[in-house]
Parts: C-alpha cells; sequence; structure tokens
C-alpha cells in the first residue's frame, strides 16, 4: 500500500521571467502526498501509518521531518494520534447538504433551520444569546453605518436532534429596530421567527440576500460550542440581507467542514 508514497517527486517550471519560483519544504512534500493518498482513499479512514522512523527511512529523511509532516495533517483532522504513539487516517465524517434556497430571504417562511431539519425528519433548534454593543468596523461597513454606532448582537448556536451544527453571529442596527417589538430577536411576541418576518413587521421587506463565503479556522471558543477541536477547517459564510439599498441584518454563520452550503437559484 505505501509503495506509492515513497515515489513523491516535485517538478518545477523553469524560471523564464526572472521570478523565483515557490519552494516547498521536504516535510510540506511529504504532507501533500500523504494527504492526496488519504484523499483519494490510498490510505482508507482507520488506516495505521508505519512507525515515524520506518517513514523516514522510505522518505530518507530525519524523523523530525516526518513528525512535522504528520503535525500539519493532524492539524487538518486528516490524521488521529492515539496512546503509545500510533497515529491512523481519521473516519472521514458524514458530509450534510445545506441548502440556502431563495425563500429564506421571504417574509411568510418562518424558520429556515427549523423548515430545514423537519424536512430531514429531524428536530431543529438553537441557543441563543442577545445584547446591544458597539458596531465593529467589519460588521460597520456591511451594515453601511457608522464604526461604534449601537447594535443588537446575537450569538446562536444551532443544534439538530440536540446537537451543535453550525453557529451565527448577527448584528442588527438599533436605528432600524430600538423599541420595535423585534428589538430582541429571540424574546418578546416575534420571538423565534426568521430575519425576513422580523424585519417585515417593522415595513422593511428583505428584497436581497448576499453572502460571501470564506475559508475559516475554528476559534477556542467555537471549536468549544461546537465540541470539536480548536483549529480545525471549516467555512464562514457572511451574510448581508438588504431592503433595496437599505442593510437590515448582516450575520457571520460558521460551518464545520462536514457542512457544505448547496445554493439552490430558481431561473426564470
Amino acid at each position: 500500500m505505501y509503495n506509492s508514497l515513497s515515489s513523491y517527486s516535485t517538478n518545477l517550471q523553469p524560471n523564464t521571467r526572472g521570478v523565483r519560483p515557490i519552494t516547498t519544504s521536504r516535510y510540506e512534500q511529504i504532507a501533500d502526498e500523504l494527504r492526496q493518498a488519504i484523499n483519494d482513499g490510498t490510505l482508507a479512514p482507520g488506516t495505521r501509518l508505519p512507525p515515524v522512523r520506518e517513514l523516514a527511512a522510505r522518505y530518507n529523511v530525519s524523523t523530525r521531518t516526518i513528525v512535522e509532516a504528520t503535525r500539519l495533517l493532524l492539524a487538518e483532522d486528516l490524521l488521529t494520534s492515539h496512546q503509545r504513539g500510533t497515529t491512523t487516517v481519521r473516519e472521514r465524517p458524514t458530509i450534510v447538504r445545506m441548502v440556502r434556497q431563495m425563500y429564506q430571504g421571504r417574509a411568510g417562511s418562518g424558520s429556515p433551520w427549523r423548515a430545514e431539519m423537519a424536512a430531514q425528519g429531524r428536530a431543529g433548534d438553537w441557543l441563543s444569546q442577545s445584547q446591544e454593543t458597539r458596531a465593529p468596523t467589519a460588521v460597520a461597513e456591511r451594515l453601511r453605518i457608522e464604526p461604534g454606532d449601537p447594535v443588537m448582537r446575537t450569538s446562536y448556536v444551532f443544534r439538530a436532534d440536540g446537537a451543535p451544527t453550525h453557529l451565527s453571529t448577527s448584528w442588527e442596527p438599533l436605528a432600524l429596530t430600538l423599541g420595535t417589538d423585534i428589538t430582541l430577536p429571540e424574546a418578546g411576541p416575534h420571538a423565534g421567527k426568521g430575519v425576513a418576518d422580523r424585519m417585515a413587521l417593522i415595513g422593511h421587506q428583505p428584497t436581497l440576500g448576499v453572502e460571501e463565503l470564506e475559508p475559516h479556522a475554528l476559534t477556542k471558543p467555537e471549536a468549544q460550542a461546537l465540541r470539536l477541536r480548536p483549529g480545525m477547517s471549516a467555512l464562514i459564510i457572511h451574510r448581508v440581507y438588504y431592503d433595496g439599498d437599505l442593510p437590515l441584518e448582516t450575520a457571520d454563520i460558521v460551518l464545520p467542514r462536514n457542512y457544505r452550503p448547496v445554493y439552490e437559484i430558481q431561473i426564470g
């Protein structure tokens, strides 16, 4: 099984334009080969890696180089380290498709998360905490307000059948919501409704939702909330809802790596 792992080679194109080629350290090269073998199934889940000394001899490198290579893959959650120094390929997580549909931005649809989980025969709910705060610069830019302007910040831990699935932090400008029945997103007579339904109640029907996706590494608080390990790869969605040109709400949605956003766009 491991014969193919010892034949790693790197081909650099000639530097004909005077640009220095990108160099890769030996441990990164070895990590790349092991990563590829894991991703294509050559190293199946549960497979035990050879001892460090054996891998070092196979690649003709020091044991320290092998340790550095495996550290990269451990940080990416592709390998699992066990007692007595053994390392195995981690079981692949079950991939969950999270559908991002146009109905999520329409009033009258209620909670998209509850609807999505109900369609899968699961119970969807969330934990939340709201507080008045001042808009950070990045949030202010999205909401087109001044940094430091008052906003309502709400943190969510979404769950399916009681287990945490993903996180979201939303910000709503208090210039729009203060003194209304929807000032607190998860309290009052309209608690639990989706953003579209709540904003429609104060005369702001969302007409556009914009989402920007970015790679993300779980912070310690995020990992604790999701019962995962800090540094694990994830995806963050930066969302903004608009009523015409007026931003109504923005949110950062953190998806662990087993969640895949799938966008369904109706045409015509």
